[in-house]
């Protein structure tokens, strides 16, 4: 208790000027103490990185969360973790809390796969319709940047899109739209592969 106390204060006191578009200090307490400093990302917890990530796809993902549509799967171990906390928030938090995340800016995490690039490549040809050719995202198909994110973590969702934990609910339009685009990614081979170039965006 005195540790979270205290975790509050630093944090309250690292950020001042809290505006009307910030959300509450004790909100972001809750975000950052999985999701790392500024929205970092947290491989131990398998959190991913939030800083920097657009707050349009932010905000749809917590309403995914909060609808069911991701974290309902019992195969979905990190998404079962994020949904009540997705569901415990106001409404009127979601786009302020979407937003100052979109805001940080923190250093591009460094690669923790290994992968063969050349062949990724070939692979990313069909990721690319959607999130550009150097993972730059397309708001207007509603596909995100991939470029910047945690390699562990696109692995893990693209496991998840492969075997149906992740996007099989009829209700998730964009969901349903990756299920049906990640054909050619066949085994752990092939996804390590793909994240492997994806990394090459960054360098």
């Amino acid at each position: 208790m005195f540790r979270a106390s205290l975790f509050l204060s630093l944090l309250m006191f690292t950020i001042p000027g809290q505006s009307a578009s910030q959300p509450p200090a004790e909100v972001l307490a809750d975000c950052i103490l999985c999701h790392g400093t500024d929205g970092r990302g947290n491989e131990p917890v398998a959190a991913p990185r939030l800083a920097g990530v657009e707050a349009w796809y932010l905000e749809r993902q917590l309403e995914a969360f909060r609808m069911g549509w991701r974290g309902s799967h019992p195969e979905d171990d990190q998404g079962r973790e994020m949904r009540p906390m997705a569901v415990m928030l106001d409404d009127d938090l979601l786009p302020s809390l979407a937003a100052w995340f979109a805001e940080q800016d923190t250093p591009d995490p460094s690669p923790t796969l290994t992968g063969r690039p050349a062949r990724g490549a070939q692979l990313y040809s069909l990721c690319a319709t959607c999130h550009g050719t150097k993972g730059e995202g397309n708001r207007s198909l509603g596909a995100p940047a991939l470029a910047g994110q945690n390699d562990w973590y696109l692995a893990r969702q693209l496991h998840l899109y492969r075997n149906q934990q992740r996007g099989h609910e009829r209700e998730d339009i964009y969901g349903q739209q990756m299920l049906a685009m990640i054909g050619p990614l066949v085994d752990d081979q092939a996804v390590l592969d793909v994240v492997a170039y994806i990394n090459t965006f960054t360098e």
